[in-house]
């Protein structure tokens, strides 16, 4: 057994102070943390967060050896006495895969903070803890007088851990404990979202029982259920546990007209992949290399499939109507259109590149990737419509490679996929492929158009520069500048000063769209690194601003009839 004892009663300091203790089984013991946590696919480095690393046995300070950035080797007595392993991590980056410790409160990735020791993935982990008087700490363990038991490591550090003055919320899906815990920044703060959302808890139990209507099982995947919610300001994401997940939603987007919709959008995704991705895994993660980075060529399905999904479930849930899912839909659609990227990267490229490109995108991406979440999620509407045509649907395939693969632990590979696929409409065994390797579009408006929807373009009201800006103290800058758009051909760059256009002083991005003349050069002035330029720019006819999705005129009785079955996810007919 490996004891882990995490002190969390200095907050002030930011530092958790950790000690492992174990029997050692080996001579020679290598000691490293993980680079990543699974779920989010960058190597992280947790390692930077580390101190004051020391080694014990029998009263003796054992020298370290350093093998790696984040591992170390160390001789000791496997015959001897415990080995203690003492160090601190540094707890201030506040995001759903890293920690935070702070006086309101801690939360810990816990691949972040805990040692994967040679020899001992698969032992048993005993976890406990030292707080600051009045908290109590929220872990998807089983427990017993304060302490947390984890079958090996794996199970131990896919459990994050909240700790603070807390006051949880129970409620039940199917007979199956769940917990909400809620940290808003300050004590009882989380009573603001139960008094605005006073019906919270009974639609969360909803959301999820409709994740089990769509797997086609009687109750969760898991045997308790923790879910984390950090409320602040601004901000949106998840992260995907087996037995829980960790969300972060802002206050302001609740007082949107689609913002709590899109929360138990977040909380649908996240718990849908308590089967899709945790258990039904690509096989690339099956074991979890915490080290190495995998190319995983299938992450479309797992998180793409999930991301088209997650718009349906309040609609089950009787959250939502069919008119909120079309709109959602359409922003999604909308968004991809305008994505150019998608005519350089493939949806299979940008699985394998999620290490080096998604996740640290920047200014220019948009232009040479497309998100394998927004793709897969086209190709996920795609798949579905093309099987409804063969009387199967999306869900099915999925249930299908749940009993499979999923329930049993046995990794997929993307050709497991297409063979799922095919069985119910063998047109999918080329077209899938192809749809992963090329770099051309699925037919998405013979598919709309199969259930009597088109996307209907939306044309801009000022001519185009292809150039996007934001507003600072220092004047109005270049945020995003298109590949191959006026504002590119005139030689603006991303962080340039936009001083004036045809000598009318620029502010803010109003001033910018008033002042810009369609077919006619104008003189930009620019000041980069401290020195004005003047640019010719000639703008275009006005494009595309967004695509809206709408029913076709006329749409026949059984276009109308398909689609109702697809927006309430119903078995599809044929003949």
């Amino acid at each position: 057994m490996v004891q882990v004892h995490l002190d969390l009663s200095e907050p002030q300091q930011h530092l958790v102070s950790v000690q492992i203790q174990l029997a050692p089984r080996l001579a020679r013991m290598r000691l490293a943390l993980p680079g990543w946590t699974p779920g989010s696919y960058l190597m992280r480095d947790y390692v930077r967060q580390l101190e004051g690393l020391v080694v014990e046995q029998s009263g003796q300070v054992l020298e370290l050896q350093r093998l790696g950035p984040s591992a170390w080797g160390v001789v000791c007595d496997p015959c001897g006495c415990l080995l203690t392993i003492r160090y601190r991590v540094l707890a201030t980056e506040l995001t759903v895969r890293t920690c935070h410790l702070d006086h309101e409160h801690g939360f810990l990735a816990l691949a972040a903070v805990v040692l994967e020791l040679a020899g001992e993935r698969w032992s048993r982990h005993q976890l406990s803890c030292t707080l600051p008087q009045g908290w109590q700490a929220f872990v998807p363990l089983p427990s017993s007088n304060g302490v947390w038991q984890a079958r090996d490591l794996d199970h131990l550090l896919d459990s994050p851990l909240e700790a603070g003055p807390h006051q949880p919320h129970d409620f039940a899906v199917h007979g199956v404990p769940h917990q909400l815990v809620c940290w808003a920044g300050t004590p009882g703060e989380e009573r603001w979202l139960l008094k605005r959302q006073p019906k919270l808890l009974e639609d969360l139990r909803r959301v999820c029982e409709s994740c089990c209507r769509l797997m086609g099982v009687a109750s969760p995947a898991a045997h308790r259920y923790l879910v984390i919610l950090h409320l602040v300001d601004e901000g949106y994401g998840g992260l995907e546990h087996d037995d829980s997940t960790v969300l972060v939603y802002g206050r302001r987007n609740f007082e949107k007209p689609n913002g709590y919709r899109r929360f138990l959008q977040l909380v649908a995704h996240e718990y849908l992949h308590q089967w899709n991705v945790r258990r039904l895994r690509p096989a690339e993660l099956t074991p979890i290399d915490y080290h190495r980075p995998p190319v995983v060529p299938s992450l479309w399905f797992a998180e793409g499939v999930t991301s088209y999904l997650d718009q349906f479930l309040p609609l089950s849930a009787g959250l939502s109507d069919p008119a909120d899912l079309l709109t959602d839909l359409a922003e999604d659609l909308s968004r991809y259109r305008l994505t150019p990227g998608r005519g350089v990267q493939s949806l299979r490229e940008s699985s394998q590149e999620a290490w080096v490109k998604l996740y640290k995108a920047d200014a220019y991406a948009a232009d040479a990737q497309v998100s394998y979440y927004l793709k897969g999620a086209v190709v996920a509407l795609c798949l579905d419509l093309q099987l409804r045509r063969n009387g199967g649907s999306l869900m099915q395939v999925l249930r299908q490679l749940w009993l499979s693969h999923g329930r049993w632990g046995r990794g997929y590979s993307e050709a497991d996929l297409v063979q799922a696929f095919s069985t119910h409409s063998p047109d999918l065994a080329t077209q899938l492929p192809r749809w992963l390797r090329e770099l051309d579009d699925p037919d998405l408006d013979g598919y709309l158009s199969s259930v009597g929807l088109f996307l209907d373009a939306e044309m801009a009201s000022t001519p185009w520069a292809g150039l996007t800006t934001r507003q600072e103290a220092g004047g109005l800058m270049a945020a995003r500048v298109v590949r191959g758009a006026p504002a590119e051909q005139a030689g603006v760059m991303v962080g340039d000063e936009l001083v004036a256009l045809d000598g009318q002083r620029l502010k803010s991005p109003d001033d910018l769209q008033r002042a810009l003349r369609s077919h006619q050069c104008q003189t930009l002035l620019i000041a980069r690194r401290s020195q004005l330029r003047s640019l010719e720019l000639h703008p275009q006819a006005p494009h595309v601003e967004r695509y809206l999705l709408k029913r076709v005129a006329n749409a026949t009785d059984e276009q109308m009839a398909a689609q109702h079955r697809w927006l309430l996810q119903q078995p599809a007919q044929v003949g």
